[in-house]
């Protein structure tokens, strides 16, 4: 479904702009925006309305995000989102930024083996045949995952599209560059769900008895082929 625009979205925006990384940077500029470099850089591809991204932050204080959202009017709900967290001291600065863009021109700009994890919350499943490149968890995205995470790195998919799951399986076996560590295709009925961080999508999916896949890969050791 397509987001309403945003009243005064650009000005709403813009009154984030401490937290917003540029579309016209380097990855040397986005460690800017982050206070302590030294903690694991995160990335989060599709942060929706940043339930997930906030929430992440403020369990895993070990860690530094970066949110990517293609849709400038949902990434503005997200931005407003994360500075309240901020305000109310749920989270601390510098530890949270977002970036509004294609992924594609983001994971090219980001160096080999800087990111500790990438998650991958409810993508679109662009369930047509002749999409399947578009999906986020092709083997043309996880080559490029493989190369920006560390040895040792993960990649945590959730979704409730029972087919993208299975697809997603499919394609971390092709590409011979992860372990899966975990996976369940109800992951609010297993082991993993007391630390789940739940999304806005998550949530509703869940109020109507949508069971939620979920799979953890781990990049392998030996990564000498990639």
């Amino acid at each position: 479904m397509r987001m309403r625009k945003k009243r005064h979205g650009s000005e709403r925006i813009s009154a984030c702009a401490d937290i917003l990384v540029p579309k016209e940077t380097n990855f040397t500029e986005i460690l800017q925006y982050f206070k302590d470099t030294n903690k694991p850089f995160c990335l989060e591809i599709g942060c929706g309305k940043g339930s997930f991204a906030v929430g992440i932050t403020e369990k895993r204080t070990e860690m530094n995000l970066l949110a990517v959202e293609r849709v400038a009017d949902v990434a503005c709900l997200a931005l407003e989102k994360a500075k309240a967290a901020e305000a109310d001291g749920r989270i601390e600065g510098g530890r949270l930024a977002f970036y509004i863009g294609n992924a594609d021109a983001l994971l090219e700009m980001i160096p080999d083996g800087a990111v500790d994890t990438v998650y991958l919350n409810f993508s679109d499943p662009w369930p047509k045949k002749g999409y399947a490149k578009r999906r986020l968890t092709h083997l043309r995205y996880l080559n490029s995952y493989l190369r920006i995470l560390r040895e040792g790195g993960e990649l945590r998919v959730k979704t409730d599209n029972d087919g993208l799951y299975e697809f997603t399986l499919e394609q971390l076996s092709e590409s011979g560059g992860f372990d899966v560590i975990m996976q369940t295709a109800d992951l609010h009925a297993s082991v993993w769900a007391e630390d789940n961080v739940i999304t806005e999508y998550e949530s509703n999916f869940i109020s109507k008895g949508k069971n939620i896949n979920s799979v953890w890969a781990k990049k392998n050791i030996d990564r000498s082929s990639h």
